[in-house]
C-alpha cells in the first residue's frame, strides 16, 4: 500500500520525459484520481492527507492546464508541505495529543516532551521542504525541478526519518519498553 503513494509522482516524471509538463500534469491528475479509486476498492480508509493532495492536484493541475502556466503545478508541493506543517503545528495546541503522537502512539510509548519535539521537528521539516521546492522551481530549469520532485522528495523524507531515529536513539527512547511488541512479533 505504501508504494501506491509514490505512483502519481512516478507517473508525472515518466510522462514528462516522453512529453511535456502539461501532459505530465494531466497524467498526474489522472494518477491521483486512480490512487483514490484503488484505495477505495481495496477497502482502505482515505486519509485526510490523500484527500488534501487529491484536491490540490485537481485545482493546481487544472489551473496549470487551463492557463498553460507551469508555476501552478510547481507550487502544489509547497502548498501540500506547508499545509502539513501547519496542521502539525496547530495539532500541538489543539486536542490532547498532537498529530505525530496520534499517528505513532500505538507503535511507541514516549513522554509528552518527546512527542512535542517530534511534532515540531516534522512541522519545521515540512515548511523547509516547501520553501526548498520554491527555490528549485524559481532558480533551476523545469527538468531539474521535475527530477528534484522525484528524487528530492524521497531524499528529504529519508533524511527526516534518519534524524528522527537519531533523536529517539540519543534520547534513549528506542528501548523494548518504548516499543511494544505485538503477539505476532514475539512468536
Amino acid at each position: 500500500m505504501q508504494l501506491l503513494e509514490f505512483v502519481p509522482i512516478l507517473v508525472f516524471v515518466a510522462v514528462y520525459y516522453f512529453s511535456d509538463i502539461f501532459v505530465a500534469t494531466a497524467a498526474l491528475m489522472a494518477a491521483v484520481a486512480l490512487q483514490m479509486a484503488v484505495t477505495r476498492i481495496l477497502g482502505k480508509p482515505i486519509g485526510q492527507q490523500l484527500k488534501f493532495t487529491f484536491w490540490l492536484t485537481l485545482v493546481f493541475g487544472g489551473l496549470t492546464l487551463a492557463l498553460q502556466d507551469r508555476l501552478f503545478i510547481q507550487w502544489k508541493p509547497t502548498i501540500i508541505n506547508w499545509g502539513l506543517g501547519t496542521a502539525l503545528l496547530v495539532s500541538q495546541y489543539v486536542g490532547e495529543r498532537n498529530l505525530i503522537e496520534r499517528l505513532l502512539g500505538r507503535q511507541m510509548s514516549l513522554p509528552a516532551r518527546a512527542w512535542r519535539t517530534l511534532n515540531i521537528g516534522w512541522a519545521a521539516g515540512f515548511w523547509f521542504a516547501g520553501a526548498l521546492n520554491l527555490i528549485v522551481a524559481y532558480n533551476f530549469s523545469e527538468a531539474f525541478w521535475v527530477n528534484y520532485k522525484l528524487i528530492g522528495g524521497f531524499a528529504i523524507t529519508l533524511v527526516y526519518l534518519i534524524v528522527t531515529y537519531a533523536y529517539l536513539a540519543a534520547a534513549g527512547y528506542l528501548t523494548d519498553e518504548a516499543i511494544p511488541r505485538s503477539s505476532e512479533q514475539t512468536r
